[in-house]
């Protein structure tokens, strides 16, 4: 797997996808799979465009967006570096904010995919633990080396996962 360079760079594949680093988030192939992945979800966004607005002024926000040849979106998964500090120690660890795969292409290991290189960059950037909450699909994380955190739980009560990066 080949992870596009930085902003927003491209890497197509042989197999007819494209994957797509971005960060402004008002992208519309973006806005249109994460509104898809919301409506999935069941929430209901009042102002969408303020919203990836602010995904945009976060700043640390970066996505890998998989589309097709012809230019729908496979999926993606959005994340940014997380500092969590202690008097002791300081660990800045990569955090999967949002994952999606559209139904058509689920099973396809395109999710698996985008997973490797979220989790490939995290590497590259200096970053060698992985976290994310899911109360979807446990499982899937668990096949790739997440282990389920004990004692730690997410705000909105989802488990939270963790995995070593080397």
């Amino acid at each position: 797997m080949t992870l596009p360079e930085s902003g927003n760079s491209t890497v197509p594949y042989a197999t007819g996808h494209t994957d797509r680093l971005i960060t402004d988030f008002t992208e519309p192939i973006f806005a249109a799979a994460f509104q898809c992945y919301f409506a999935e979800l069941g929430i209901e966004v009042p102002d969408w465009g303020r919203l990836f607005r602010q995904m945009n002024d976060e700043g640390s926000n970066t996505a890998l967006l998989r589309t097709t040849a012809d230019g729908r979106a496979i999926g993606f998964i959005q994340f940014q570096p997380i500092e969590f500090t202690s008097w002791f120690f300081r660990e800045t660890c990569g955090f999967i904010r949002e994952f999606w795969v559209a139904e058509d292409f689920r099973s396809g290991g395109h999710g698996a995919a985008l997973l490797g290189l979220a989790e490939a960059h995290f590497v590259e950037q200096g970053m060698h633990t992985s976290i994310l909450t899911t109360d979807t699909v446990p499982d899937f994380y668990r096949k790739r080396g997440y282990i389920q955190a004990p004692g730690c739980e997410a705000r909105n009560g989802g488990a939270v996962f963790v995995k070593r990066l080397d």
